[in-house]
């Protein structure tokens, strides 16, 4: 009876100690998935941990009065909506797509600093000043057409400018679509249309003034040989040619021909042949 009394005093101890023993390696057990960080906070050692590499993907135990703060650091991807005003006042609906990552070798330096919250507190607010500032140096006309890979461009310098000091990478800025007032929008489609029309037009008549030049220039080409033929053709040369028809005429043995005297130019007369 003796044994029996004292087994339950022993075992509820261990019991006890066991409970502990699960719950402190619950708590100390982390694990970071893929893609993911975690900043090490230190509740007795000085706070958060800004001369170490943050904790990388997989397990780790680390003491469970201690936390660890988990961040995606893979690239990725927020969508902002603006209103900005063009370089004429009128209103502009702006529609981007960011692309980011935190840098890791300052995670802790950007968790203690800026916090979990940093794309609201620092990223969207600085994208949105860039934009407005960016915007406000074009018409609508030039938004509207021709000048967007230069706004997505200087958006993205202006951006990274102020977010590469705050511990943040930016990738890349997208311009998915400008909005403009519908009655801005129709009046410069109607402006482009009269300008193609005008090109259009400008073109033909190009096309035809070159087809006149060819025509003109052939011309002209003929009228200079048959001029240059005419003063050639002397009456020495023409009585030549008529010599030389008429010998290879009389060597033909089907044709008969009859001289009956010399013309004007002092020629032969043919006068028929059978």
């Amino acid at each position: 009876m003796n044994n029996m009394d004292k087994l339950p005093k022993i075992a509820l101890p261990a019991v006890f100690v066991l409970i502990v023993l699960v719950i402190l390696i619950s708590k100390s057990a982390i694990t970071i998935d893929s893609g993911e960080a975690g900043v090490l906070y230190k509740t007795f050692g000085g706070g958060v941990v800004t001369d170490e590499p943050p904790l990388g993907e997989g397990f780790h135990i680390v003491a469970p009065w201690n936390k660890v703060f988990v961040y995606e650091v893979r690239q990725q991807e927020v969508l902002e909506k603006m209103q900005v005003l063009s370089s004429n006042g009128l209103e502009i609906k702006l529609e981007s797509s960011i692309w980011f990552q935190p840098k890791i070798e300052f995670l802790g330096k950007l968790h203690q600093e800026k916090g979990s919250e940093y794309i609201q507190r620092v990223l969207l607010p600085t994208i949105r000043s860039a934009a407005r500032s960016v915007v406000g140096r074009y018409t609508p006309e030039q938004l509207y057409s021709s000048k967007r890979d230069a706004i997505q461009q200087e958006i993205f310098e202006e951006t990274q400018k102020i977010v590469d000091g705050q511990y943040i990478q930016l990738n890349e800025v997208l311009v998915r679509d400008v909005t403009l007032p519908p009655t801005i929008k129709e009046a410069i489609e109607r402006k482009l249309k009269q300008e193609q029309e005008s090109l259009e037009y400008e073109f033909r008549l190009v096309t035809a003034q070159k087809e006149a030049q060819k025509v003109t220039i052939e011309a002209q080409g003929k009228a200079d040989a048959n001029r240059i033929l005419s003063a050639s053709l002397n009456d020495q040369i023409l009585k030549d040619k008529g010599i030389d028809a008429t010998l290879e005429l009389s060597k033909s043995p089907n044709t008969k021909i009859i001289v009956v005297g010399g013309g004007e130019s002092g020629l032969p007369l043919i006068l028929g042949n059978n």
